[in-house]
């Protein structure tokens, strides 16, 4: 059972973190950090010849929600192409975690970011201008 502001699904993927760790030879890694509550969050993709995640994981210095995010975050990555990725936005983190107190929204929306900044690093690994990403993400607004 939860224990104030933070849901079972939160709690498990703090006390439980799935994916944690770094790949080597990651194709595309990203790393952000928020100023103001301190927290860092790095994410490790290895993305095969088809686009698609074979394996993801993550450090993250910070609050258990911070953790949980990155935790859940990479559970939504696993097996997915790179435009299903960009549709990962961090409502659907928080809505897969059963909520985040206010404060603490600013989590989802780091892991968020860490997986685009990884998908830079990954286009600019395959040699092409992570520019693409912009091109992909209003493709995807366009559709829904």
């Amino acid at each position: 059972m939860a224990k104030g502001p933070y849901s079972d699904k939160v709690m498990d993927h703090f006390m439980n973190p799935r994916n944690m760790g770094e790949i080597e030879g990651a194709n595309g890694v990203g790393e952000v950090g928020n100023p103001a509550c301190g927290d860092v969050m790095k994410i490790f993709l290895k993305i095969n010849d088809d686009q698609i995640v074979e394996d993801v994981k993550f450090k993250t210095f910070g609050c258990g929600a911070a953790i949980a995010s990155s935790s859940m975050a990479t559970e939504l990555m696993k097996g997915k192409k790179v435009e299903e990725l960009l549709a990962l936005t961090n409502q659907a983190i928080v809505d897969a975690l059963d909520g985040l107190p206010p404060a603490k929204i600013h989590c989802s929306v780091m892991a968020e970011e860490a997986i685009e900044d990884a998908l830079k690093n990954y286009f600019i690994s395959k040699g092409q201008d992570p520019a693409i990403i912009e091109e992909m993400k209003a493709k995807i607004k366009k559709e829904n």
